[in-house]
């Protein structure tokens, strides 16, 4: 049974469980709304728990609210290709990521689609850090746009709020490539890591959340010499960006891609507590439009023919900007790079956009990793894939230039 319709209908079970409609539901259903989680600290509910919730995060009543990313009126062509030929057991790859949504896009055409978990087509479901690349194409827009004057502007240029702090030096690219040189701990398995406590904190009084946070952390390294994973700078890289555009990243977002990538689904953005989106996580969307997104990355981010961002500014965006001490792997403007020219978004728990520009191909990936957060086993699982879908579309191209050049025989 699909029970994404039933679930998000569902989602104030609350007031309904001790009524005669709790009864009415299945066995299945009600087995999965007794598991939605009753506590903020996702980054520890069970794998139960998140199965229920990462479809419904934006309608957990423990969570803080969310806003509408609206989709237009013409959702963008997913022409059907032929089915892609991989030379792996994809039913196996499935079951090991605990995919809920896969969806593989060659040359705009969609040669790949299944789902799991009881999710389908219609849902939506979290991104994780999927989002940070969303949130760095958006600055790009905002210096098309003339709000962002130049990315190597100081971050307290825009954020009043952190000058005398470690970040009053950093500039805008430096947030990006994560060298702010700024003390942060991104460990997902430490309650006492920054990434698990900034959200519980209690600010300043008229003091944003995240900045009252972020401008106490010491400088660990000069700005610009270290690459240090930080999810607290890229919800700062949104706060900056709100401010410079003068409104929620949630209708920018919808103005500058949703809406002429021509997304099927809106989308939606959940808030902090301070009321702004969470830029370095949780945007929901249907896996077809978080492949929508990959499809309009590799073709340029253009919208009647012209980019969104400035010229050349995209391929900074995504090509190494920085090493992370893997061989052949950087970082960009918060897009991970491969040396072979391809980059990726990625999120925890198994959330991905891969894009490949020489072969013209888009991965879009969502699931609950069974070993956790940050599922090693899984993560080099999916890697593998990734590598599979390539050779695949290369024996493709071989097979159909050996029939070319056989043709006039």
């Amino acid at each position: 049974m699909k029970l994404k319709r039933v679930i998000l209908a569902l989602l104030g079970a609350a007031a309904v469980a001790g009524g005669v409609g709790w009864f009415s539901l299945d066995k299945e259903t009600r087995g999965l709304i007794a598991t939605l989680p009753t506590d903020r600290d996702l980054l520890f509910w069970n794998q139960a728990q998140r199965d229920a919730a990462f479809r419904a995060l934006d309608r957990l009543p423990i969570l803080a609210k969310s806003r509408v990313v609206p989709a237009g009126n013409k959702p963008s062509p997913l022409p059907p290709g032929p089915p892609l030929a991989l030379p792996l057991d994809l039913d196996a790859y499935l079951a090991g990521q605990r995919a809920a949504g896969l969806v593989v896009l060659h040359d705009g055409r969609l040669r790949l689609e299944r789902f799991g978990l009881g999710f389908d087509a219609a849902g939506r479901w979290t991104s994780f850090s999927v989002a940070k690349s969303i949130t760095s194409t958006l600055v790009g827009a905002a210096l098309r746009d003339g709000h962002i004057r130049s990315m190597d502007d100081k971050v307290s240029d825009y954020l009043p709020q952190m000058k005398g702090s470690a970040y009053d030096e950093v500039s805008i690219r430096q947030l990006l490539t994560m060298t702010s040189g700024v003390r942060w701990n991104e460990d997902y398995d430490d309650p006492n890591s920054d990434v698990s406590r900034f959200n519980n904190h209690e600010p300043e009084p008229g003091v944003d959340a995240l900045v009252s946070y972020l401008r106490r952390l010491p400088r660990a390294a000069p700005a610009g010499t270290v690459w240090n994973y930080s999810t607290g700078e890229t919800n700062l890289v949104g706060v900056l960006v709100g401010q410079a555009v003068g409104e929620p990243l949630a209708d920018y977002l919808s103005k500058k891609v949703w809406i002429p990538a021509g997304m099927e689904q809106q989308a939606t953005w959940i808030l902090s507590r301070s009321g702004r989106e969470i830029s370095g996580c949780c945007l929901q969307a249907a896996t077809r439009d978080f492949a929508r997104f990959g499809q309009f990355i590799l073709d340029g981010a253009r919208v009647g023919g012209r980019s969104i961002a400035p010229d050349g500014w995209l391929a900074e965006a995504t090509t190494a900007r920085t090493p992370i001490g893997e061989p052949g792997r950087g970082y960009g403007y918060q897009w991970w790079t491969y040396a072979d020219g391809s980059f990726a978004a990625r999120g925890i728990f198994g959330q991905g956009i891969f894009i490949d520009p020489k072969r013209r191909l888009v991965i879009a990936s969502s699931a609950n990793w069974a070993g956790g957060a940050s599922d090693p086993k899984a993560k080099q699982a999916r890697e593998a894939f990734y590598r599979a879908v390539q050779r695949a579309i290369d024996d493709e191209a071989a097979a159909a230039g050996g029939a070319g050049r056989r043709a006039p025989q």
